[in-house]
């Protein structure tokens, strides 16, 4: 199955790279500005969704601009086509699509495509993770003063949700550092590889969650909520890290 996800993620991810750059329709979702979904968007979409149809037909499916199908077979396919619409819309080479896979609300496989950087990240449960086929494992760093971090923000930021301006500046203050990439799912696959230390977010979706949760965790990593608590893909906050500052990323987040 992995080797589907990926061969279905390249193929989607082949549709964005040739329609980067070009004209194409931008709509804006739910009246806010900030929320786009461009025509490759749904283009990319319908490619993996249809092969699912094809090769796994009793399989459901969770997609970020297609909605639901309910199945019984236990299996989920959870879709992001285009994660970092905003990048790509504004011609900003970082985006990626991501692809999980769960069976009975548990993540088995994720796949997380780089698109412009042509970069794999991939996991499979008790395998471990890998990009472009070479084994990556979260970095052995235990200093929050010399920690790179990676967050995002919310599209109603404006209304400061769960007090993100806040723990911004908590974080800008005591870390080495801080970025925002403007894909959640390249976040995770930062800390997985070692680049980022770890990565906070409030507000995310399923599909910003499932694979790059599964490639962190497969890499050593550690996936909680801002308390420290398990969480599933339907989580409000997360915090993703090398495991060895995580609890110092938890308290920092809860000082304000």
């Amino acid at each position: 199955m992995i080797e589907d996800i990926i061969r279905i993620s390249r193929e989607a991810g082949e549709i964005i790279r040739q329609a980067y750059g070009t004209n194409f329709s931008i709509e804006v979702k739910s009246n806010n500005i900030k929320n786009l979904v461009t025509e490759v968007d749904k283009k990319s979409e319908q490619t993996i969704i249809d092969f699912i149809r094809k090769k796994y037909p009793s399989h459901g499916i969770l997609a970020e601009e297609g909605g639901e199908t309910k199945s019984t077979s236990g299996y989920l396919w959870v879709i992001d086509p285009l994660d970092g619409t905003t990048n790509f819309a504004h011609g900003l080479p970082i985006f990626s699509v991501s692809i999980g896979v769960q069976y009975k609300d548990e993540t088995i496989a994720g796949v997380v495509y780089d698109v412009m950087r042509d970069v794999i990240y991939s996991a499979e449960k008790g395998s471990g993770s890998f990009e472009n086929g070479k084994r990556i494992f979260v970095n052995p760093n235990e200093s929050i003063e010399e920690s790179l971090l990676v967050t995002g923000f919310p599209y109603n930021v404006a209304e400061n949700p769960e007090k993100v301006f806040e723990r911004f500046i908590e974080m800008l203050k005591v870390a080495r550092a801080v970025r925002r990439l403007g894909s959640a799912a390249i976040d995770f696959c930062y800390v997985a590889n070692g680049v980022f230390d770890g990565f906070w977010e409030v507000h995310l979706h399923p599909w910003d969650i499932c694979a790059g949760k599964l490639i962190v965790e497969e890499a050593g990593g550690k996936v909680t909520d801002f308390n420290g608590n398990p969480i599933s893909i339907f989580n409000k906050t997360i915090l993703s890290t090398n495991g060895k500052i995580h609890n110092k990323m938890i308290e920092l987040l809860n000082r304000v």
